[in-house]
């Protein structure tokens, strides 16, 4: 018969062994529990993030940009857009949606359909400023986020809710770890994950620094500035030095430790940091691996992540401050410029039909040198009618000039006047002018010395000389002006050798004084032709 003793002891021992039992099925429970966590750690489609700034600032075209659109489409209002998110580690993808409102001041309205009381806890707050007007950014981003504060003081929020939003955000923002220990993050991960309470879990977190989250809105906020690639033309425009450039970072850095919020230097003409900010959007947002540190070496590539800066790291910049200083006001140092100078345009050329250009350059020559009136064939080639007595042809003594550079005399009636100086040259007649006075007097010298033996008797022609006289005084046929051999002008100039000696004279002092040309002095003869070959 068994005794107390045993009976205790064998009740003990079946406590214990039930206690046991018991640890076993809490260590399979937390197993199980723990898959079925992992399993249903889908992607949230519930995410969004609303997009906010300046017309101008950049906002479409980044999202295009994290879309994988090469043609952006713009539009006004507040827009709808999304981007689709993968994990490969889990097999699992989502759509990632996007509303971008209009940057004109009169559709901020249109915010409360973007971020509602519902959808502020799945919300990410992006706001946009361009680097091509520096001297507007800390205006617009001041702006922008007074604004989003009036929004989030409308939404039917009570203080309770409101306090729990900011207490989440300053433990995320304590919780940074810079990427390197991958096994105290995932610890810190998983730590955040089991607290129950908000209250419970600020107690081991430290105070915050002095500046920072000073205006905690509850939301995670990314302000990314973009066209960093327009600082060269800063630099070459408007005289911007590496210290003017620093000096705007840390106002910036300085922001954004108000409103815990990140900071990226974006540009999609070079592609840099796009690719990115993708990965810290859905590292935010759905706790994806984001092994990148922060990067401030490069100047139109920096990128700050929420948590990690603080004053002693901004301060590393006021080393490079030479001309101005941290403290000075913003719009005193990067100023808006008085004129810009605007972007160098080569000229376009077009070049003009061939055929027009032809007609105009013909036009304008016939204006130049229209063809001369009275000229016989000496001029242009052709046979024309001497001007009758009386018209008003100018004469070159007369000292009025003929377009073209051709001077016109009146010609001579050789049958109007008998009064005359009889055999007397015509210069105009013979087609010599004032500067070819030498080679007529050695045309005058060669006849003399002819002269001699080859003058025939007065009144009798040579054999197959040809001269048409008209007792009517009528021009014999043939072309008026033409030479005729054996006519009675040259065989009077021959047969008079004083004559002949004087108008040598005469021209000898022509040719000394280089005047004007001889004006013409008429010619009686009872000859028919109009010219002789002098």
């Amino acid at each position: 018969m068994a005794t107390a003793s045993d009976r205790s002891r064998a009740a003990a021992q079946m406590k214990d062994e039930k206690k046991d039992g018991n640890e076993k099925e809490n260590i399979w429970a937390s197993v199980l529990s723990e898959v079925q966590l992992k399993g249903t750690n889908k992607l949230s489609p519930n995410q969004q993030v609303v997009v906010i700034g300046d017309r101008e600032s950049g906002k479409t075209t980044l999202v295009a940009k994290l879309q994988g659109n090469v043609d952006p489409k713009k539009g006004s209002g507040l827009e709808y857009a999304y981007i689709d998110v993968r994990d490969e580690y889990r097999d699992d993808h989502t759509h990632l949606a996007v509303w971008l409102l209009d940057g004109d001041a009169s559709h901020s309205h249109l915010l409360r359909y973007a971020l509602t009381e519902e959808t502020y806890s799945s919300t990410l707050m992006m706001l946009t400023v361009s680097m091509t007007t520096p001297w507007a950014m800390l205006d617009q981003l001041q702006e922008w986020a007074s604004l989003l504060q009036d929004h989030i003081d409308k939404l039917p929020f009570s203080a309770e809710a409101i306090r729990e939003y900011q207490h989440k955000y300053v433990r995320r923002w304590q919780e940074y770890v810079e990427p390197g220990d991958e096994l105290e993050t995932a610890q810190l991960r998983r730590t955040s994950r089991h607290v129950d309470g908000e209250e419970e879990g600020m107690d081991h977190l430290l105070p915050l620094p002095e500046g920072v989250l000073t205006r905690n809105l509850g939301l995670d906020i990314v302000v990314v500035v973009t066209k960093t690639d327009y600082m060269a033309t800063l630099e070459k425009d408007l005289d911007y030095k590496e210290e003017h450039f620093d000096f705007i970072q840390q106002h910036l850095r300085k922001f954004c430790l108000q409103y815990g919020a990140a900071l990226f230097y974006t540009s999609v003409k070079e592609d840099k940091n796009c690719d990115l900010l993708y990965k810290y959007l859905v590292h935010r947002i759905y706790g994806l691996v984001f092994p990148t540190p922060a990067l401030v070496v490069e100047k139109d590539a920096v990128f700050i992540p929420a948590g990690w800066d603080n004053d002693k790291k901004i301060a590393i910049l006021y080393e490079n401050l030479q001309s101005m200083k941290p403290d000075d006001d913003y719009s005193d140092v990067i100023s808006r410029p008085t004129t810009r100078k605007p972007a160098p345009r080569e000229a376009e050329l077009h070049a003009e039909d061939e055929q027009n250009f032809l007609s105009r350059l013909l036009q304008q020559l016939q204006q130049q040198q229209p063809a001369p009136v009275g000229i016989s064939g000496a001029v242009n080639g052709s046979t024309a009618s001497p001007a009758p007595a009386g018209t008003g042809v100018n004469s070159p003594s007369a000292g009025t000039p003929i377009r073209g550079g051709i001077q016109v005399q009146k010609p001579v009636d050789r049958r109007s006047s008998s009064s005359a100086v009889p055999n007397q040259m015509d210069p105009i007649k013979t087609g010599i002018t004032g500067t070819s006075e030498g080679v007529l007097a050695n045309f005058f010298n060669s006849l003399l010395k002819k002269s001699s033996s080859t003058t025939p008797p007065a009144g009798m022609l040579q054999t197959g000389d040809r001269v048409s006289v008209s007792n009517s005084g009528a021009p014999a046929s043939g072309n008026e002006g033409s030479s005729v051999p054996g006519s009675p002008d040259k065989l009077n100039l021959v047969n008079r050798p004083g004559e002949v000696a004087a108008e040598l004279d005469r021209l000898a002092q022509s040719a000394s004084s280089r005047l004007n040309p001889i004006p013409p002095v008429p010619v009686s003869t009872n000859v028919d032709n109009s010219s002789s070959e002098c």
